[in-house]
């Protein structure tokens, strides 16, 4: 059972943050007048210009031994205060980091890199964070099993195998323990669904 809650909320001046930093912005609209925006900015970028990777593993059974299935992340987001299930994150280079974060986090080794999206943007409302979704494949001879994780200290996640098409029955039960589900694999599942709907 995972405790992790938030303990206290304080004000953080920008030039004590470490991974965050609030910029003003000024900026012309189509009728030439000058307005003002407020946004957030990760200071850690790297030089490949590119903040994070998220992941997406196909776990396929070479044999048909099991449906086609992928790994979702449970882990604790302080900033709302929730458990949140999500694609892996981490930042790095897209597709080397994709692998290596993918073993270290989940265990399992993808043979190949699929597919590597153009630069995305989720909330550019908000902030000018970027990320690339790395599509993975991790193909079994036989039955599917679980590896070890082999997680970095102070790294508190859980990840767990769902196949692909029972993946929004999931969300629903999340959802009713109190769960946040990350918005990107919700559109995610939601194109599943829609490609399979329009497949009938």
């Amino acid at each position: 059972m995972d405790d992790s809650k938030v303990i206290a909320v304080d004000d953080l001046a920008t030039s004590e943050a470490k991974w965050v930093k609030l910029k003003a912005c000024r900026w012309l609209d189509p009728t030439g007048t000058e307005r003002l925006w407020e946004f957030a900015t990760r200071p850690t970028r790297a030089s490949s210009g590119i903040d994070a990777v998220a992941i997406l593993a196909l776990l396929r059974s070479e044999s048909n031994a099991f449906p086609p299935s992928t790994i979702i992340i449970e882990q604790f987001r302080p900033p709302v205060n929730s458990r949140v299930i999500g694609l892996i994150n981490e930042g790095e280079t897209p597709e080397e980091a994709a692998v290596r974060e993918l073993e270290e986090e989940t265990g399992f080794k993808a043979s190949s890199v699929v597919e590597s999206s153009p630069l995305l943007v989720c909330d550019p409302g908000m902030t000018n964070a970027n990320m690339k979704l790395v599509t993975v494949d991790v193909p079994f001879p036989a039955k599917l099993e679980m590896p070890a994780q082999k997680l970095d200290p102070g790294e508190f996640l859980t990840a767990r195998i769902v196949e692909l098409s029972k993946l929004r029955a999931e969300f629903k039960e999340y959802e009713k323990k109190g769960y946040t589900i990350d918005a990107r694999l919700d559109h995610l599942v939601s194109g599943f669904e829609l490609a399979e709907k329009l497949r009938k």
